[in-house]
């Protein structure tokens, strides 16, 4: 068993030392051990592998509640499967709902690129052309009515 350090959890992990200890105040880790001497914090490596589940969920956008439902659904196991997978299939419908407006925003950007690319080279058809595609792109954007 390993005891780590605040600092090598957070080295580990890769979220931060104050992000660690509001993780703890929230309830979502701990209570860590402390060491009987300094008082700092020491984290075992079931407390690891709890922050780890943390720090996936966190760079995929899961909120603080939806985090500890899923640290609670597994504990419970196979009771909680349905639940568990609902609630990381909901986070994947809203990324791939981002992903839809990134691609929309990129299309835009694109055909504008390429619309200003035909009016340096003088090209008024390919300038129309993109002209054109622009705004169907904007219209996309859902900014334009």
């Amino acid at each position: 068993m390993s005891v780590l350090t605040i600092h090598e959890v957070s080295r580990r992990s890769g979220l931060s030392e104050p992000t660690l200890r509001y993780y703890e105040e929230v309830g979502l880790v701990g209570p860590i051990d402390r060491d009987e001497n300094s008082g700092h914090r020491r984290y075992r490596d079931a407390d690891l592998h709890v922050i780890e589940a943390l720090a996936c969920l966190r760079a995929v956008g899961v909120g603080i509640e939806d985090m500890r439902t899923y640290l609670a659904n597994r504990t419970r196991g196979r009771v909680a499967a349905a639940e568990q997978r609902d609630l990381l299939l909901r986070h994947a419908e809203r990324i791939e709902a981002e992903i839809v407006a990134q691609q929309a925003r990129l299309a835009y950007l694109r055909e504008k690129a390429a619309l200003w690319d035909a009016r340096d080279r003088g090209d008024t058809a390919a300038e129309s052309e993109a002209m054109r595609r622009s705004i169907d792109a904007a219209g996309r954007l859902g900014v334009l009515r």
